[in-house]
């Protein structure tokens, strides 16, 4: 009986906690508890919505309703899921979902919107702005225009105007906001301040003349009324546009030529003849950028060279840098080697360096008048490094060697050292030579590890933008393209031309060939890792 009793006893006595369990509870406790956490917690939250809040306020203002919305929900969700107690892993993953979606998600997803649209040089902006635009570009001023009294004004960093008509009555507006009566500070029959705005003194004035002179303020929220501009910042008088909008007909006439201009639907007012008013407006466009971009007659020259090249370059510097970087791994491996480790230093340092600084290096090694290659290894030789199509070709490739050998010696060092040593030893007692261990077994057992590594680096050479814009900028340019683009151009530099660089920048056929590249790159890189299945069989 006794015996039963200690043993209830004992099974209802509660376990000592091991010290690792009473060390996982302070933690916890740490984390989740405590005056000095909660006022950190609301100190940092209080600064994400703050953050927020004003955004919000900037969203509305600018009638991005969509978005502020969007703003508002995220923030109260993050709100709730830190002041919650029992949400531990949303408040780890929260910061970089979010991350993830502002800087990766949200910016494949607006590119591929772009890529569906005219957004381009003469084509940035909404309708309305393209037509205040065009009307203001037209303005002459009235002749018999009455003088209005004007003080400039500004309102975070936005101009305006503060007009006093021959009635006395005061108005206030800028570029794209229409006159508006406001009830303004007067002094001497003049408007001199107004709430909400800071008026400019004299000096003020004087620095910013050239902007106050380019100033047109529209009179009313029809465009035909005219606008109000000043060429002292003293005194205003009304311009008139010589084109006239009519919103109805959808029509942009020239008063001066009696051409009239038709939304066709095309982004732009259009003529009879074809011309058209630029700045015109961005619409959706559908695949037409896509169909473009291949079937374009201009483009289409430079575009298969450049496709050509850049498979080219690709697939050269993945082999030259492997075998580069395996020749060396095997060298270094050897044991009856020497001071390996220095030499395996030495070999990283060209990794340790920035890309973008030693392609500028390499640029200036190889310039043709001053050069340290010409001048110095070659005796003031005249070689066009970077001026020939073909020799700059093969420096391209030279210097993208240099940079990427270091990084398959790495790869391709410790692939090796992983391979047991049973294996060579067993081939070699069975009577293998060296070249036939390594071909057939060393090699194949490689692969296993480094081929997805191989493609990997395939996918960064097809867009490997900082040697090619480092070093040649794509150079030496090609005369007879449409678009800028040279003879070293790979298709992503090309891009970066196509949509920043020239007169003319087309965002939205930029776009098109983002998403080109990257279903070209992406189908490659599918069909070379189910290839690489088959080398698993060799583990």
């Amino acid at each position: 009986m006794s015996t039963t009793i200690d043993d209830e006893v004992t099974s209802e006595t509660p376990k000592k906690p091991t010290k690792r369990q009473r060390q996982a509870a302070g933690i916890a406790e740490a984390a989740s508890g405590g005056v000095k956490m909660l006022l950190v917690k609301v100190l940092l939250l209080g600064i994400v919505d703050a953050i927020a809040v004003y955004a919000i306020f900037i969203l509305i203002s600018s009638e991005q309703w969509l978005v502020a919305a969007i703003v508002g929900v995220v923030t109260a969700i993050v709100n709730w899921i830190y002041f919650s107690r029992t949400k531990l892993p949303a408040k780890y993953l929260t910061p970089g979902v979010i991350f993830l979606v502002v800087f990766q998600v949200f910016v494949l997803v607006y590119t591929g919107y772009i890529a569906f649209t005219n957004y381009g040089t003469g084509h940035n902006g909404s309708k309305e702005q393209a037509v205040s635009s065009l009307m203001s570009s037209a303005l002459e001023r009235v002749p018999d225009s009455p003088t209005y009294e004007v003080t400039v004004v500004d309102q975070l960093g936005e101009l305006g105007l503060l007009v006093t008509d021959p009635d006395g009555e005061a108005s206030v507006g800028t570029t794209d906001s229409p006159l508006t009566e406001v009830d303004a500070e007067m002094e001497g029959g003049k408007a001199v301040a107004v709430d909400g705005w800071t008026t400019l003194n004299f000096a003020d004035v004087i620095a910013r003349t050239d902007e106050i002179t380019e100033l047109a303020v529209p009179f009313s929220d029809d465009p035909n009324d005219g606008a109000i501009r000043t060429p002292d910042g003293s005194s205003g008088y009304l311009y008139l546009s010589n084109l006239e909008y009519d919103a109805a007909a959808g029509t942009m006439t020239d008063l001066s030529t009696g051409t009239v201009y038709s939304d066709l639907g095309t982004g732009a007012f259009t003529s009879d003849d074809g011309e058209q008013l630029l700045p015109g407006w961005q619409i959706v466009v559908g695949f037409d950028n896509f169909v473009r971009a291949v079937t374009d007659e201009r483009l289409a020259g430079p575009l298969l060279y450049v496709t050509l090249w850049t498979f080219a370059f690709a697939l050269i510097s993945v082999a030259s840098t492997f075998f580069l970087g395996l020749f060396l791994a095997i060298v270094f491996n050897d044991l009856r080697m020497r001071g390996r480790k220095y030499y395996r230093v030495l070999m990283i340092l060209p990794y340790a360096v920035p890309s973008f600084l030693s392609a500028l290096v390499w640029a200036g090694m190889m310039n043709e008048s001053f050069g340290f290659i010409n001048q110095v290894l070659l005796g003031g030789a005249s070689v066009p490094w970077l001026t020939d199509p073909v020799v700059a070709k093969i420096s391209v490739l030279v210097v993208n060697l240099w940079l990427g050998f270091p990084y398959m010696f790495l790869v391709c060092t410790g692939a090796l050292q992983s391979i047991p040593e049973e294996l060579q030893e067993a081939a070699t007692v069975d009577g293998a030579r060296p070249w036939a261990v390594f071909r057939l077994i060393k090699l194949p057992l490689l692969l296993v590890s480094v081929a997805p590594l191989l493609i990997a680096s395939f996918a960064f050479n097809f867009n490997n933008f900082n040697v090619i814009y480092m070093l040649t900028d794509g150079g030496p340019r090609d005369s007879s393209a449409p678009i800028p683009v040279g003879f070293t151009d790979i298709l992503i530099s090309m891009v970066y031309k196509v949509a920043f660089t020239g007169q003319s920048r087309d965002y939205g056929l930029a776009s098109a060939y983002s998403i080109i590249i990257f279903i070209v790159v992406a189908v490659i890189s599918v069909i070379a890792f189910r290839r690489t299945k088959s080398l698993e069989e060799l583990n």
